[in-house]
């Protein structure tokens, strides 16, 4: 499942030290950064497994720490492959995806996977 292994490559990673902080759904008390991993889309092609991911970078404090998770984050998915039984992990899009209703300064990165 993509979604388990980028969620546990992010948490080993410690990216600013919110190594704690990653989860797949928005915990119910949750902290001021942090991450969340959620599987936009996917699909197979001559049994190779394609999926599309965004990582959102969460803040609660400012839209810069959100900028800042965002750039980890894309900083640490370009060594993926290498480290993972990923074949490939590339960027599709990364953008400001804050939320007005809730006030919450968010970073969207959006990944493409083949596994």
């Amino acid at each position: 499942m993509i979604e388990k292994t980028v969620l546990n490559y992010l948490i080993g990673k410690n990216i600013t030290g919110i190594m704690d902080n990653v989860f797949m759904e928005v915990p119910e008390t949750p902290p001021s950064e942090y991450l969340l991993v959620e599987k936009t889309g996917g699909g197979e092609q001559n049994r190779i497994e394609k999926g599309m991911l965004a990582i959102k970078s969460i803040s609660k404090t400012s839209l810069l720490m959100a900028a800042e998770l965002n750039e980890a984050v894309k900083d640490v998915m370009r060594d993926m492959a290498d480290e993972t039984d990923i074949y490939s992990c590339k960027l599709n899009s990364d953008y400001n995806f804050t939320d007005t209703t809730t006030k919450e300064y968010r970073y969207q990165a959006v990944f493409n996977f083949s596994y």
